[in-house]
């Protein structure tokens, strides 16, 4: 195998696992934070205005750690540093 199949298939590899990790956290999270929300609007409806509100702004903040693992996938994929160096050689 020469090393550009390699670095091709290391960055497939490596790009799979990081979506595939920080998509599992950051689903865990929003699965966390959306049960707890509708607990609390179950328990005080008068409130449940300010946290459906509230639960919207975590969810976001929660997604970005999926967008960040899209990130480094993109860039495993595509940016890859590696390619040039081969490459050249």
């Amino acid at each position: 195998m020469d090393s550009i199949t390699l670095i091709g298939a290391c960055s497939v590899l490596a790009a799979g696992l990081a979506i595939g990790i920080g998509v599992i956290g950051s689903a865990l999270g929003e699965g966390h934070a959306a049960a707890s929300a509708l607990n609390a609007m179950a328990q005080q409806p008068d409130e449940s205005n300010h946290l459906r509100s509230t639960l919207f702004v975590a969810m976001a903040m929660v997604e970005t750690s999926a967008l960040y693992a899209l990130l480094i996938a993109f860039l495993l994929l595509y940016a890859n540093p590696f390619w040039n160096y081969v490459i050249n050689q």
